[in-house]
């Protein structure tokens, strides 16, 4: 690997044993979800592990910034804070819960055929939809949730309103909206990328993928949305009124036969995280091109893949592990 200039001196390597769900970050504490149903905080010297889903593995998961959300096969949405405290949401009776997100203290899961909504404050609502949800995302500003499930998408205000479907045919998994609340992505089952603009249910398709898009990062300005599913993290432009359509996508992080697995853009830069089926994580500025190395390959290439990534809020360090149970806290070197 010695074309990419590199950062691995300043990654801190982590072995956690088990397959890693998801990575988050409460305030400047580092959480990682694993899938026998703990949660790993804090960094390598002050390191604790907690089980939230006892006997149990761990979903699915998702991040507000304050607390984690984690759902497991066991029926619960359980949400732990930086200090390792934890709350059982829900119980839903041993059915597994297919899909979380957190906005802002709301929270929302899915478990078979029946989405549940809980505000910050508030009381919890529900809402039956035609097949099994496996993405959900709220809106930026408001009380508004976005459900994928077959055949398309619902845009449901959970304290008032009819909900309102969103079709195209096909199998719908996860959903992103983008942060000025414009644009509803949806990867689906087919190895593309759906889309609708919410003013007017405008149809956009984005095709081409190898493999199944299974991660999705807007940047911060929400001009662009990274994307994984190829052998390069494909970029695709929504500056323009009709978001992606008409124009070509851009490329970084090109390797062959080597599948992008999970993307995370910098939350303040036009950087993109990427990372690898075989355990390869780096980072690339977009408008260049210009990457660094920041993990290598494993050297064990089976479930090397890289599952799980996040910046901090300040962009100053990236989290990030795999399904073999490593992982890693990268911290930039100042400038």
């Amino acid at each position: 690997m010695a074309e990419y200039p590199s950062l691995t001196s300043a990654v801190e390597p982590l072995a956690l044993g088990e397959p890693i769900v998801a990575a988050a970050w409460l305030g400047d504490t580092p959480v990682l979800a694993l899938a026998d149903g703990s949660i790993r905080l804090g960094e390598a010297h002050d390191a604790r592990s907690q089980q939230a889903h006892p006997d149990a593995a761990i979903l699915v998961a998702a991040s507000d910034g304050r607390r984690l959300m984690t759902g497991g096969d066991d029926g619960r949405v359980v949400a732990t804070d930086a200090n390792g405290e934890m709350e059982t949401l829900a119980d839903e009776k041993g059915k597994w819960i297919d899909a979380v997100a957190t906005q802002d203290g709301a929270v929302a899961w899915s478990a078979g055929r029946n989405v549940r909504a809980r505000p910050a404050r508030g009381e919890t609502k529900s809402l039956d939809i035609p097949s099994t949800c496996r993405g959900l995302a709220f809106f930026p500003k408001g009380y508004r949730l976005a459900v994928a499930h077959y055949n398309g998408a619902t845009l449901w205000f959970p304290n008032a309103g009819k909900p309102e479907l969103l079709n195209w045919s096909g199998s719908h998994l996860d959903a992103t909206v983008s942060p000025d609340g414009r644009f509803l992505i949806t990867s689906m089952q087919e190895n593309t990328l759906h889309g609708w603009r919410i003013t007017d249910a405008k149809n956009m398709r984005m095709a081409g993928y190898p493999a199944k898009t299974r991660s999705l990062s807007w940047s911060n300005d929400g001009k662009w949305l990274a994307t994984s599913g190829a052998d390069a993290c494909i970029i695709w432009p929504f500056s323009g009124k009709d978001g992606p359509m008409g124009q070509s996508p851009r490329e970084c992080g090109v390797r062959a036969n080597v599948p992008v697995t999970r993307v995370a853009f910098h939350p303040a830069a036009l950087v993109v995280a990427i990372g690898f089926d075989d355990g390869l994580v780096m980072i690339s500025r977009i408008t260049d091109a210009s990457e660094l190395l920041v993990r290598r390959p494993a050297e064990e290439p089976e479930n090397a893949r890289i599952s799980a990534l996040a910046w901090d809020a300040t962009g100053a360090r990236l989290l990030f592990g795999a399904e073999s149970g490593d992982a890693g806290l990268l911290t930039l070197p100042k400038p």
